[in-house]
């Protein structure tokens, strides 16, 4: 059976379920990095040669990083769902998913296994929201009645004064 072009663009749109559950999953995932960046940490930090040590606040960093440009753009894409923001228009700089760098994958191989697992807890989510932010620049947006008729309306203007 083949989709029509109505369900593959409900699949591909961003609905408010969606942002509740990746906005639950990022605050969990917030609480987490720091109960153990904060608190249980701080041993396995103190075990780490130098090097590492100052590779584990580096990647602590991306984490938190990671992390709020997600929920500031989870909480954008709710705002707009709720109408607080009034257009859905995701090419606006400051609606878009903010940059976080990149983990560096040697560094995090020398840390600690739970910090490796926040570490790429973090970037995994924040690649699907990269994806979702990337599919709302690829969206044409929805031709406008309006301005369909002002179209013809000044090409009718020009045509009787022309002609």
């Amino acid at each position: 059976m083949n989709e029509s072009d109505d369900e593959k663009g409900q699949e591909a749109r961003i609905t408010p379920r969606l942002i509740d559950s990746l906005y639950t999953e990022a605050m969990i995932l917030a609480d987490e990095a720091r109960a153990y960046f904060d608190e249980a940490g701080r041993d396995d930090r103190q075990s780490l040669e130098p090097f590492a040590r100052v590779g584990f606040a580096c990647e602590s960093l991306k984490v938190t990083t990671r992390i709020m440009h997600i929920v500031a753009w989870l909480l954008t894409q709710k705002a707009v769902e709720t109408g607080e923001i009034k257009t859905a228009d995701g090419r606006r700089p400051e609606r878009r998913l903010g940059h976080a760098n990149d983990s560096d994958p040697i560094v995090v191989g020398q840390l600690p296994e739970a910090a490796q697992r926040l570490i790429n807890a973090s970037t995994d989510i924040y690649a699907r929201i990269q994806r979702l932010d990337e599919g709302q620049l690829n969206d044409e947006p929805a031709p406008s009645p309006a301005r369909a008729l002002m179209g013809r309306l000044e090409r009718d203007l020009i045509w009787n004064r022309n002609g």
